[in-house]
């Protein structure tokens, strides 16, 4: 604790003095590029990711970067999107996974995580299509090959899930909006993007258009070993 009291003092004596304006404008408003939905694992650092300043990402997490689908009762994960697109004015969504991600580990194994993490396991239901397409597709990988493939069907689940949601599907159907799926390698620091052309993960630089895959359907992947 006491590192995080010397980083706020960091903070205020050095850097928001240097950087007063850039904060006094954010405090008049907001005008992100993108919503980033990703894991709350500790590892990855959005702005550091993409280098972006403060008030250019609006950062959305959560374990396994899971977006439920929508519901009448809607949760802060819905509420969070919504906002970002009709409040905001917000144009990409990235849904961005992790390698060795802790949340996915626990979703193919939920046997041993269900007593230890009852909550973990009750929120990874909305991960649950992605593990049952991994033991159907890809039964005899190796541990690691299969949660690196977890991790990659998960950002596409949740692609679909994001669909559900009206005000993102609003959004698409008036072309305002495009959705992006990425898994970043913490070991290596590249990003693999979706390509629907190609169904599969490329890294970022080879995929077609940016990844943007609003306007396709579920494309089955043939997602390769990254």
């Amino acid at each position: 604790m006491q590192k995080l009291i010397q980083g706020l003092h960091e903070f205020q004596d050095n850097i928001f003095s240097s950087q007063r304006d850039l904060f006094e404008r954010l405090a008049a408003g907001e005008k992100p590029d993108a919503l980033f939905i990703t894991c709350s694992d500790s590892s990855i650092n959005p702005n550091l990711l993409t280098q972006t300043e403060p008030g250019e990402l609006f950062i959305m997490r959560n374990a396994g970067n899971i977006v439920p689908p929508h519901k009448l009762i809607a949760g802060g994960e819905e509420a969070t999107i919504e906002f970002a697109i009709v409040g905001l004015g917000i144009k990409d969504i990235i849904v961005c996974g992790h390698s060795h991600c802790g949340a996915m580990s626990a979703l193919l194994d939920s046997d041993g995580a269900r007593d230890a993490m009852p909550a973990l396991c009750s929120w990874l239901k909305y991960a649950e299509s992605a593990r049952r397409i991994v033991q159907v597709r890809y039964p005899d990988l190796g541990k690691e090959q299969m949660l690196n493939v977890a991790i990659q069907e998960n950002v596409l689940v949740q692609l679909e899930n994001l669909r559900t949601l009206p005000a993102v599907a609003r959004a698409i159907e008036r072309a305002a909006l495009n959705l992006h799926g990425w898994v970043y390698k913490c070991e290596t620091g590249q990003v693999f993007g979706y390509d629907p052309q190609h169904g599969q993960f490329l890294e970022v630089s080879q995929a077609v258009a940016g990844q943007a895959v609003a306007g396709h359907g579920r494309v089955r992947a043939h997602l390769c070993i990254i």
